[in-house]
């Protein structure tokens, strides 16, 4: 037991060594001109921050409370201690945290009604039959969820993958030398689906309510749940119609018919019996919140209209407060998206965000305008390679881009900078580890490491082609 110990002490300390040998040697760095030293001092705090949160020596949330509490305990963005308590604490103020908690709830009813895993069974058994049709299946099982669950973890790795991995072995498809013949094209159709659903709805990823909220804070760009997906409608229905059917082009199955898996969605219907009070009450209360977030926006703030929802689920019992209590993932987050909120205002509070936007700016100056406006997403897009987390591409990344983007006169920052938020959930499907649900996907053995990688990268550009190719277009018309 010991031995454990100590290893495990050992491996948290190697962990931890890259994020403080990067924060102290940027703060040893001399104060860049036009800075002040707390400027400088919080900025290298915010990369000692991100680097932790992608090396993981202790769990986001501990990351992110570490940070904010050395900030407030050092000053770096209020001088006196009641005005460092103050800004610590803001991020639990904020209503787009608190929607994102909420979420996390309905995603609890749909797991314990069991109404996310009857509508997965019913679409595959509608459209199984053939396998680009189920291909389709499991992408509108994606989609009927997506926008209630601003997880893509809990979503497609935790409801719809148990569902699809055990398809496959009904073509005798498994991993190795079978995999080809269904298994793989199901795994990256649902893998690289998801990552499209993801950015649909601004609630369908929570990365998206983070940047939503920095989108105000940092652009002036006020998004509302029905902007964010007017704003994506013609991207998300170019690249969701074409997913299965590119892959199926690109890394086509070797069977492409069967009558089974129908009959086995079939089964398992029956298995489940009629639809109980329990799941009608989920739908017509998610119903309820969609229908407040689209039509009542006017009168109803979208946080309030989800917390109402949330009382009513349990005061119909659909769940608990022991349930929530015990809703680990969903208090991890709020704990987490707090601090990291804060640590992104904290740099903008600072200034140096202004100053790096500055910098950016005059660097860019050369580039012709649309030149300019493809280099930021091209860039923040593919940077997103070196992150093991959407969570901590958004913290680190987003609120410069979108400072860069605010302080160039001649850009069109609406459209530039929805380009950004859209471009989170489609990078989700660069790398086995880019968003929480690769690695659950990698890890089922159906696509080999170099497919991975190979298809990752196919899909990156696809995906990127069509969000400046398309999106771009589109967006400036809306503003105009």
């Amino acid at each position: 037991m010991t031995d454990e110990v100590a290893a495990a002490a050992s491996k948290t300390l190697r962990r931890a060594l890259l994020p403080l040998a990067l924060g102290v040697g940027v703060a040893l760095i001399p104060v860049p001109a036009g800075l002040t030293p707390n400027a400088w001092y919080f900025a290298a705090l915010f990369a000692a921050v991100v680097a932790a949160l992608v090396t993981e020596p202790f769990p986001g949330p501990v990351v992110g409370l570490l940070g904010v509490t050395t900030a407030a305990l050092l000053g770096l963005v209020a001088p006196d201690p009641a005005g460092s308590i103050r800004w610590a604490l803001t991020g639990f103020a904020d209503s787009t945290v608190w929607l994102m908690f909420v979420v996390l709830m309905f995603a609890l009813g749909y797991q314990k009604t069991g109404l996310g895993h009857r509508l997965a069974l019913t679409l595959v058994e509608r459209l199984g039959g053939r396998a680009l049709g189920l291909g389709y299946a499991v992408a509108f099982a994606d989609l009927a969820l997506a926008p209630l669950t601003p997880s893509n973890t809990a979503r497609s790795g935790g409801i719809l993958f148990p569902i699809i991995r055990a398809i496959p072995a009904l073509y005798g498809s498994l991993p190795g030398p079978t995999a080809r013949r269904l298994g793989a094209y199901l795994i990256w159709t649902s893998f690289a689906a998801m990552c499209v659903t993801s950015s649909m709805f601004v609630t369908a990823l929570a990365p998206n309510l983070l940047a939503q909220s920095m989108l105000k804070d940092i652009a002036g760009v006020e998004v509302t749940w029905t902007g964010w997906f007017v704003g994506f409608l013609p991207i998300g229905l170019v690249l969701f119609g074409l997913v299965p059917l590119l892959v199926y082009g690109i890394y086509p199955p070797t069977l492409t018919a069967s009558a089974e898996v129908p009959q086995w969605a079939r089964a398992e219907l029956d298995r489940l019996g009629s639809v109980k009070r329990s799941e009608l009450g989920m739908a017509l209360l998610a119903t309820a919140a969609l229908a407040l977030w689209i039509l009542g926006a006017r009168w109803v703030n979208a946080t309030t209209a989800a917390l109402l929802v949330f009382c009513l689920m349990m005061l119909a019992g659909i769940v608990d407060w022991d349930d929530v209590l015990g809703a680990r993932p969903a208090w991890n987050a709020l704990v987490w998206f707090a601090t990291l909120v804060t640590l992104a205002d904290g740099l903008n509070r600072v200034g140096f965000l202004r100053w790096f936007a500055a910098g950016t700016v005059e660097a860019l100056g050369p580039l012709p305008l649309v030149g300019k406006s493809v280099a930021i997403v091209l860039a923040f897009f593919v940077a997103h390679y070196m992150f093991a987390s959407l969570t901590a591409h958004t913290t680190a990344l987003l609120p410069v881009f979108l400072a860069v983007v605010a302080a160039s006169p001649e850009l069109p920052v609406r459209p530039l900078s929805l380009l950004l938020c859209y471009a989170l959930g489609l990078m989700g499907v660069l790398t086995p580890y880019a968003t929480g649900s690769a690695p659950i996907y990698y890890g089922s053995g159906y696509v080999t490491r170099r497919e991975f990688w190979r298809l990752g990268a196919t899909f990156g550009a696809i995906y990127l082609a069509v969000l400046l190719g398309l999106g771009l277009p589109w967006l400036l018309t809306l503003t105009r």
